[in-house]
């Protein structure tokens, strides 16, 4: 039996792409405005296709590799995107919502006007990524790779980061008010500007080793 190529989500330090089945291949395609909602894709390979205003409710893709797509103004709503890997892809005016990407891995891609809301994002990989001015709301993010990601001026709001990596990032000026933050270390971001709560003070000053009273 032949084994099984490591898949980048999986190690996210091999920039290799994982060797696509053929016959699972969509390669250069416009599929501008479809509407996937309800379709079931598994270890499909979408490459330089364009998935403009595409929408996706309800939809399910496991194990599959985006590189070169471009998401620009689609629409995403309770759909899965589970263990994918998203490579070279283009997100403007994209938004999830209330959407499943468990163990997904995000490299060199673009985020403009990115939004995301409710949802399970644990295990994400955005190592890198430049978010600023991207908004979170009310996302699970447990355990998410957010290692020297750029959250300047983000919205991340009432999420679940918990155990979350984020050595190294920028979140400046961004508004984390109602996140769990216990997983931050203060002394390995950059927190300037950034708009917490009264919770979250004391959960900072206590990394800090200050004693809150």
């Amino acid at each position: 039996m032949p084994i099984r190529p490591v898949r980048a989500n999986v190690d996210p330090v091999s920039n290799e792409p994982p060797i696509p089945d053929e016959r699972l291949v969509v390669r250069d395609e416009d599929w501008y405005g479809r509407d996937l909602s309800g379709g079931r894709y598994a270890r499909h390979s979408f490459l330089d296709t364009d998935w403009t205003e595409v929408t996706t409710q309800g939809a399910v893709f496991d194990e599959c590799t985006f590189a070169g797509v471009r998401f620009n103004a689609s629409r995403h709503a309770g759909a899965a995107f589970t263990n994918c890997t998203f490579r070279g892809c283009t997100f403007f005016d994209t938004q999830f919502s209330d959407c499943k990407l468990v163990g997904s891995l995000f490299q060199r891609s673009t985020f403009t006007l990115f939004k995301v809301s409710g949802g399970d994002w644990s295990f994400v990989g955005l190592p890198g990524a430049d978010l600023r001015q991207a908004t979170f709301e009310n996302v699970r993010m447990r355990e998410a790779d957010l290692t020297a990601a750029r959250l300047e001026k983000a919205i991340l709001t009432g999420s679940d980061l918990s155990g979350a990596m984020l050595r190294g990032s920028k979140l400046s000026g961004a508004d984390l008010r109602g996140s769990d933050l216990s997983s931050l270390d203060p002394l390995t971001v950059e927190l300037g500007g950034a708009m917490i709560d009264l919770e979250q003070a004391a959960v900072i000053a206590t990394a800090l080793g200050l004693r809150v009273r």
